[in-house]
């Protein structure tokens, strides 16, 4: 008999709270005019089947996907565990057997020897006619993009050695998918893989880049010439782990590292800039501008880890805000210029601007770390012209996800189309799917597709057209 959920961890209650069920619903009730989209709107986030093992740490939560179809002015619901070797053996023992803690001392013993293919819960990206789900210490699990039926890990027919970053990038120009892996030969000495695959799904480059310290590093980002890694002093010692210390912490004395490595070179040619220490979990775009590159991130002073003597940060050194960094490399420095006040996280473009020159940044924003509030309540859109953040404020009570910009039909203009966002509603205990006009975000939603049940607030998103599905 499966075990409740514990009431009194906030990860695992109201808008973060699992559920236990995989629905299909071909009709959601719609309010407002439907735009003439056709494709799928993929999400995912953690929602663990069983209730965890010790302390519960979102990052290793079962993943599940929820899928919004629209065709012909309605929208289709479908969710779905992936299901992972971890997911499989807990379903056949009808209990929690992996430690979501982190600490394999909170797993069980049946399992203290079982490699996992990890817990793909963190992003989902269409790919070479694929749907892959994605996180930081495993291989993608290929799923497929009309039945969320898992199809099992995805190697690049082999020539991946392990792991896979879920933040890969697209180039709009040659179809090639950029990614790179932390930790690739679990040696914790700072190197990052770096990978490069063609459009149709061939791996074409793989090599080693050597980083400054073993650290956490989420993302990443491209231009047209170079691969852009932003490392934070959030650093990964095995010794500290040995001696009972925590194993991840805080060090801003070794400063923030920004490598950038040539796409047609060697990753020896790597550059390295220091800035000031910070934390960057995503990136937002970059571009060349003559031999300078501009980079935009979502930028915290410092994160939310103590540092290795004990002391946790300051509360409002937490909060997340857009920021420009120009990496001058004849004057070997990098300028850092804030360019919003409002607090904002999980940054997207209209991707087909990845790389260059854009103008338009969509966020979830207002709320998040070091305001106090969990949720974000607020989607917004940042113009790079006026300098203007424009926000829809959902509600003191609604909680939204990450926004994913979706062109319009036939639309070239940068910009031109909508924004696709899940909004939990606390009153209802309830989810509904919100569209937005990308261009006037202040005006809130043109259309809702309401479903009886919550959207876990989970982490990342993406569009997939019809014409691939």
């Amino acid at each position: 008999m499966a075990a409740p959920y514990p009431a009194n961890d906030p990860l695992l209650s109201g808008g973060f709270a699992p559920i236990r069920s995989e629905i299909d619903c071909a009709d959601l009730v719609i309010d407002g005019d439907l735009p003439d989209l056709t494709g799928t709107l993929y999400r995912i986030g953690p929602n663990p089947q069983y209730a965890p093992r010790g302390r519960y740490n979102p990052l290793q939560g079962d993943g599940m996907v929820h899928a919004f179809h629209f065709e012909n002015g309605r929208v289709a619901y479908r969710n779905r565990w992936v299901r992972t070797r971890q997911w499989t053996l807990e379903r056949a023992a009808g209990r929690a057997l992996f430690a979501t803690s982190g600490d394999p001392r909170d797993a069980d013993a049946s399992v203290a020897r079982v490699t996992t293919d990890g817990v793909a819960n963190t992003h989902v990206v269409p790919y070479a006619d694929r749907l892959l789900a994605l996180e930081e210490g495993h291989a993608p699990i290929e799923l497929d993009p009309a039945t969320l039926e898992t199809r099992g890990p995805f190697t690049f027919d082999g020539r991946l050695p392990r792991n896979m970053s879920a933040h890969p990038k697209r180039d709009p120009a040659t179809g090639e998918l950029l990614f790179f892996a932390n930790f690739p030969t679990r040696k914790f000495d700072g190197a990052l893989g770096f990978y490069i695959a063609d459009a149709r799904g061939a791996l074409v480059r793989a090599e080693s880049i050597a980083g400054p310290y073993s650290a956490l590093v989420h993302d990443f980002a491209i231009t047209r010439r170079f691969a852009i890694f932003v490392v934070c002093p959030v650093t990964l010692s095995l010794d500290r782990l040995r001696s009972g210390r925590p194993p991840i912490a805080w060090e801003p004395a070794r400063a923030t590292h920004i490598g950038v490595v040539p796409r047609d070179g060697s990753t020896a040619q790597t550059r390295w800039y220091t800035t000031g220490a910070c934390m960057v979990w995503h990136t937002v775009n970059a571009y060349e501008d003559g031999d300078r590159i501009v980079l935009d991130v979502c930028k915290q002073q410092a994160p939310a880890f103590a540092d290795v003597d004990g002391r946790q940060p300051e509360t409002p050194n937490l909060r997340q805000y857009l920021t420009r960094w120009h990496i001058d490399p004849e004057a070997n420095r990098i300028d850092a210029q804030r360019l919003s006040g409002v607090v904002c996280e999980y940054p997207r473009i209209d991707e087909r601007r990845a790389g260059l020159d854009y103008r338009f940044a969509y966020f979830a924003a207002i709320g998040g770390p070091g305001t106090g509030d969990p949720f974000h309540r607020a989607l917004a859109r940042f113009d790079h012209v006026t300098g203007a953040m424009q926000t829809y404020h959902a509600g003191a009570r609604r909680a939204v996800s990450e926004p994913v910009f979706v062109a319009r039909r036939g639309a070239t203009d940068e910009g031109d189309g909508y924004l696709l966002a899940t909004i939990y509603d606390e009153a209802r205990n309830a989810s509904h799917l919100a569209v937005l006009d990308a261009r006037d975000v202040v005006a809130g939603p043109i259309a809702r597709a309401y479903l009886d049940h919550r959207v876990p607030m989970g982490f990342h998103g993406s569009w997939r057209e019809a014409a691939h599905v």
